[in-house]
């Protein structure tokens, strides 16, 4: 996010705070006329520092999922079963996010279920059939200490 000025960080600060905050709302927030606000935000966009707006999902009865952190350890690490892997994760709104790592792992994936049978199919039907798998290992969550952060800019 270089060559950003405080205007844009406390924009982008506010949208990952409320994504859904009215542009008079955003506009007084940050200090700017509403149309220089959207403008911003329009150009926020088109340059790709802002790539979408997510909606976070909980089920209906109220009760927090299950974080089901992945670590993935591939056949082999040519560029070729890289992509290939990554392309296949791709394919899969399940994984909620994917990270090409150093150190014991290739990957490191995040999925959230609701019960150990939720991911049992999950582990079936979608990473022991993802190519180039040599390692499966993964660790349930206890509890969410921290489910979002603003990051300080």
């Amino acid at each position: 996010m270089r060559g950003l000025d405080s205007i844009d960080r406390n924009i982008i600060r506010q949208l990952r705070l409320n994504a859904r905050i009215t542009n008079a709302k955003l506009s007084e927030e940050v200090g700017l006329s509403p149309s220089a606000c959207l403008r911003r935000i329009s150009l926020l966009e088109q340059s790709g520092v802002i790539r979408g707006y997510t909606a976070l999902v909980g089920n209906s009865e109220g009760e927090n999922p299950i974080a089901v952190i992945i670590n993935i350890t591939l056949e082999r690490q040519t560029e070729e079963h890289l992509n290939r892997f990554e392309s296949a994760v791709k394919r899969h709104p399940e994984i909620q996010e994917c990270y090409l790592m150093t150190g014991g792992s290739d990957y490191l994936l995040r999925v959230e279920v609701e019960n150990a049978g939720d991911f049992e199919r999950i582990h079936k039907e979608i990473l022991a059939k993802l190519p180039g798998v040599l390692r499966i290992h993964s660790s349930f969550s206890i509890r969410n200490v921290l489910a979002t952060r603003v990051q300080p800019r």
